[in-house]
């Protein structure tokens, strides 16, 4: 599978250049364009119906790094820096200074049953020798292989432009955990299969990251696959483009989740309760008056007229 992300890509940044904090430093915005684009990928090949998140979180200047994309590849993309980010930093740096670092993907279910929690797997960003893993599509191949047991070879390349991913992953083959069980002819099919894969895998492996920036895919696969008969499938489902879900419904429920005092509390100190979202930029403000009304809706009360000191 092949992706290349444009106009939602550009749009996840565009977003967050307005913002207050400003745009992302090159090192940060790469590594988030590989993540957004390492989701469509991840989403699009396993027709989950519902949101997948892809999460990195460590103890570098990068606190929180998220890419998520539902099913018919909405997506959204932030990072949570603190301090300051080291010109040239890869994943490392950025993420897993003190071994810390944590790579999680999330699958919450749409129309999810009360009480039904999400699929969540966890992975170190190091590898089984416990040795700092430095690209992020080592610690996605990681994950495969340990959460779904399967193989599976990625590439991914990010710019102010772009962000695109090729994933190349070998299904399961039937009987393939028993070879020596197997009569001589099947065996050696299986053994072929595994052979196909790994030489394909090879080949993907070789694509540079400013060739998968840019060229176009059908170059790409000619270059890598030249020897390989082709069969190129578009895909006829959702365009990947940029969607936010927050709203001042969910931002309401946030604040009940505070607590009542607590909220009144931020509402004496700052004169409002106000709310920005990382995603999109979006600023949601509720003064004294729409603190008040969250909790008495909450409790299924009418509110009462406020007085006006």
């Amino acid at each position: 599978m092949i992706v290349r992300l444009d106009d939602a890509w550009v749009e996840v940044l565009k977003r967050r250049a307005v913002s207050e904090t400003g745009p992302y430093p090159p090192e940060v915005q790469q590594l988030l364009g590989q993540m957004t684009a390492a989701g469509v990928l991840m989403q699009g090949n396993i027709q989950f119906n519902g949101a997948l998140i892809l999460q990195i979180q460590g103890d570098g200047p990068v606190k929180l790094a998220v890419a998520e994309v539902h099913s018919d590849l909405r997506l959204r993309a932030t990072v949570t820096l603190r301090g300051e980010v080291r010109a040239g930093a890869g994943l490392s740096a950025l993420v897993n200074q003190h071994g810390q670092g944590r790579c999680a993907i999330t699958l919450d279910p749409l129309g999810r049953h009360p009480g039904q929690q999400p699929y969540q797997g966890v992975v170190p960003l190091s590898d089984e020798h416990d040795q700092p893993l430095t690209q992020l599509n080592q610690v996605l191949e990681q994950y495969m292989r340990q959460s779904e047991q399967l193989e599976t070879t990625l590439v991914l390349a990010s710019n102010e432009h772009l962000a695109a991913g090729l994933l190349i992953q070998r299904l399961p083959i039937e009987g393939a955990g028993n070879l020596e069980g197997l009569p001589p002819s099947k065996r050696a099919e299986i053994e072929q299969l595994e052979e196909d894969y790994n030489r394909i895998a090879t080949l993907a492996a070789s694509l540079k990251s400013e060739e998968l920036l840019t060229l176009d895919v059908d170059t790409i696969l000619r270059r890598l696959f030249w020897e390989e008969k082709l069969q190129r499938f578009e895909s006829e489902g959702p365009v990947p483009r940029f969607h936010c879900t927050c709203s001042r419904e969910r931002v309401s429920q946030m604040i009940q989740s505070l607590g009542e005092d607590e909220a009144q509390d931020i509402v004496a100190e700052q004169g409002a309760i106000t709310v920005d979202c990382d995603f999109c930029g979006a600023r949601y403000v509720f003064d004294s008056v729409q603190a008040t009304q969250i909790f008495m809706e909450q409790q299924d009360l009418p509110p009462s007229s406020p007085s006006i000191q």
